[in-house]
């Protein structure tokens, strides 16, 4: 089933096209980098799925998101410092024979993000 994200711009209402994301295996503080891309049309990999099912393992991971730099690019005015850079999603993988979906829903001033289907 994979892993999968989706970045929805709550501040305009779209999906968060453009925005970097960086994807990280982590063990402790060690953190390594598995793949970055930028997002597309759709607020989504445009590769598909960030880890597929036969490479999904248990484990605990980091998902960074550019916000700044997206807000940025789409024109909005932010104050320096910004209040959101990089959020950085940290969530584990308990069942790799499930699909697991991570979503965030962003704006400059807030986000949140659950486990999605």
């Amino acid at each position: 089933m994979g892993l999968s994200t989706h970045v929805l711009d709550t501040m305009h209402g779209t999906p968060a096209a453009g925005m970097q994301v960086a994807l990280f295996s982590t063990a402790g503080e060690v953190a390594t980098l598995v793949k970055q891309f930028v997002l597309n049309q759709d607020g989504r990999n445009p590769g598909g799925l960030l880890i597929d099912n036969d490479s999904l393992k248990s484990g605990t991971y980091r998902l960074v998101f550019d916000v700044a730099a997206y807000f940025k690019a789409r024109g909005v005015a932010l104050p320096e410092p910004n209040f959101l850079g990089k959020v950085n999603l940290d969530f584990g993988i308990a069942h790799a024979d499930q699909h697991y979906h991570v979503p965030l829903l962003v704006s400059p001033w807030s986000y949140s993000t659950y486990r999605g289907s």
